[in-house]
């Protein structure tokens, strides 16, 4: 039986004499060579014989001569029929396509011997061919081609049109894209372009042969490539002949302006003098008497001064104030209407008495003023004090307060009596308090509510063993008390073992102690750390993998093992419950021997005191994964008790 996938076609014929007797003998069909099939890891060959039977029938299964993944191809069957009582046989040809698995001799065989003897079997119509590569296209844009624009054999023409002193142009260059690149073909096609101005003229724009006229020279130029460059020539001929004088011109009418300010010429030129001004020149004009200006404008200055770039000014505004921006240099300055300066001079502050002393403040500033003949100072929280005056004086102000001043700690920058802590004497302090560092004490307290040295705390502790003291959180029971002969926890169930931490705490790693073990925990295994609602707060990865499982334990005695979290815990202080579930080979002990509380009573006690607490506990359904939560009421009562620990 040829392999399933091989195609074949099965090939029946039946041969009768002219009176309808069966005839006898064979049909032998022969491939021109062996025939390997390397997917089918098989060789064929010889010929294959087919007997007819008592009705002169034959049937024979044969490989399709199209079969694929054949070696050789291209070939046809060689037909030769032996048959009793015709002495020359027929040898013919035919091909035996998979898409016709079933033929009948009788419809391929060659019957006319002048027809060929090679005899194809027509097979069913084709599928369609795929789709031709595509043709070349031609695009076209203003820009050069981009990069990564069409395949090879396309084409691109750009069309750059610019416009130059009203003269339109448009430039066309054309690229081939030949083995992933654009390639320019030729060079750019376009017309020279003729300009005319009557100046410099810029050859941006222009291209290399285009004119340039010059009417204002006459000169031409010619762009080479890099710019106008020199003349080419000179369109101008030679300057003409003077022509002959034209006629007189008609009189013209008198003029209007006959002199000014008594000057009479054709073109007079004034001074500042002869129209009574000052030169602008540096300099300067008498007057003889009171010059009063009277300023009926709208700006803001009747006289202004600057320097030369006006940043710096003085000025008499409309309201005849003297104003300005820079410093004032005077010999002597008089404020009011004194004109004493006491002998003195050259420097010089002169201030008459207020006629009406201030009696409100300058908002942001102070008022400088004399009264009585002593200088005075108003600042703007409304105090007022005398210049110079000595320390006999009455007291005007403390910290800014007037009047009859009563102080509290906030205006001297002090903290109130009964706010702040005493270095010294009894103190009652209310509130909730958070040190940035641990207060410390080296008395021991006396009384109920003192507060309590940890060394004094750890003295009261006696000799017992805390999990503390061999690097662990807290422990469900001192594991020296524990029975001597380890147990197996079981392949499948949830064990739990309930734990109190005294105080907060990061937990990071679930601990046990196992009296052997050799590895063997597989998948579904799993530890987890629940609170006292059943909620999952924590859990292990998976105790089957290289970086979860608990270690080997093979030592006498047993050892403490541990199984990181897959994040750090922040735990409150609190009840919290340690979950686990193994998976084992129970019939060749895989499982890990843990160590256990006394457990021999068939159902052991789980709870103690006046809580409904269980300290010990199990779930005979487990589960693949660590549920989020644990139903507490449903957790069974009388399992064995295991130790476990939080680091």
């Amino acid at each position: 039986m040829l392999p399933e996938n091989i195609p074949s076609v099965t090939v029946r014929g039946r041969f009768l004499d002219p009176s309808g007797r069966p005839l006898s003998g064979a049909v032998t069909f022969r491939a021109p060579a062996q025939l390997t099939f390397p997917q089918s890891d098989v060789i064929l060959g010889g010929p294959v014989v087919a007997q007819l039977d008592a009705q002169g029938s034959i049937e024979v299964t044969l490989p399709a001569t199209d079969a694929p993944d054949m070696d050789p191809s291209g070939w046809a069957y060689i037909v030769a029929e032996q048959l009793a009582g015709i002495p020359v046989g027929r040898t013919y040809n035919i091909l035996l396509p998979k898409a016709q698995p079933l033929v009948d001799l009788a419809d391929i065989a060659p019957t006319d011997p002048s027809k060929p003897n090679y005899v194809g079997v027509p097979g069913p119509k084709g599928d369609t061919g795929p789709a031709g590569a595509p043709g070349s296209r031609i695009y076209t844009g203003s820009t050069p081609p981009a990069a990564d624009l069409g395949v090879d054999g396309d084409l691109y023409i750009r069309y750059e049109t610019a416009t130059v002193l009203g003269v339109t142009s448009t430039t066309v260059t054309t690229w081939q894209r030949t083995t992933g690149s654009w390639a320019q073909l030729g060079g750019e096609v376009r017309g020279a372009a003729w300009y005319v101005n009557n100046g410099s003229t810029s050859s941006t724009g222009t291209r290399a042969g285009d004119l340039l006229l010059r009417t204002d020279t006459g000169d031409v130029y010619q762009n080479g490539g890099s710019g106008w460059g020199t003349p080419r020539g000179n369109l101008r001929g030679p300057k003409g002949d003077k022509g002959d004088p034209g006629p007189a011109g008609a009189t013209g009418a008198p003029g209007v302006i006959q002199s000014v300010n008594g000057k009479s010429a054709a073109d007079i030129v004034l001074a500042a003098a002869d129209v009574g001004a000052v030169a602008n020149n540096g300099g300067y004009s008498r007057t003889d008497g009171t010059l009063h200006v009277v300023y009926a404008g709208t700006g803001a200055d009747v006289f202004k001064a600057s320097n030369a770039d006006q940043s710096a000014y003085t000025a008499v505004n409309k309201s005849a104030e003297l104003v300005s921006n820079t410093a004032a240099k005077v010999k002597n300055l008089t404020v009011g209407s004194v004109t004493n300066y006491g002998a003195g001079d050259d420097g010089i502050l002169a201030v008459a008495n207020a006629a009406t002393a201030p009696s409100s403040s300058h908002p942001s500033g102070a008022l400088v003023y004399a009264e009585g003949g002593a200088l005075k100072v108003r600042q703007s929280d409304g105090t007022t004090f005398t210049v110079g005056a000595g320390g006999t004086g009455a007291v005007a102000s403390v910290n800014g307060k007037t009047g009859a001043v009563v102080l509290n700690a906030a205006d001297v920058s002090a903290e109130a009596a009964g706010t702040t802590v005493l270095l010294t004497g009894n103190q009652t302090i209310a509130g909730s308090k958070t040190f940035s560092s641990v207060p410390s004490s080296s008395a021991a307290p006396t009384a109920d509510n003192h507060l309590a040295r940890k060394s004094y705390v750890d003295a009261l502790g006696g000799g017992e063993w805390r999990a503390s003291d061999f690097g662990l959180l807290t422990w469900a029971f001192d594991p020296a008390v524990g029975h001597s002969a380890p147990l197996y926890p079981g392949s499948g169930p949830i064990r739990v073992t309930a734990v109190y931490l005294r105080s907060a705490a990061s937990v990071t790693k679930i601990v046990w102690h196992f009296g052997g073990y050799a590895g063997g925990l597989t998948t579904g295994s799993w530890a987890a750390l629940y609170n006292s609602a059943g909620t999952r707060v924590a859990q292990t990865a998976d105790l089957s993998t290289a970086n979860a499982e608990p270690a080997e334990v093979h030592n006498a005695g047993g050892a403490t093992v541990s199984v990181p979290l897959t994040a750090a815990y922040s735990a409150a202080a609190g009840l919290y419950y340690v979950a686990w579930r193994f998976q084992y080979n129970t019939s060749t002990g895989d499982g890990p021997m843990m160590l256990v509380a006394e457990s021999s009573f068939g159902s052991p006690p789980n709870v103690f005191g006046l809580t409904t607490v269980r300290r010990f506990g199990s779930y005979a359904t487990g589960a693949a994964t660590a549920p989020a939560s644990l139903t507490l009421s449903s957790m069974e009562n009388g399992s064995n008790r295991f130790w476990a620990a939080l680091a």
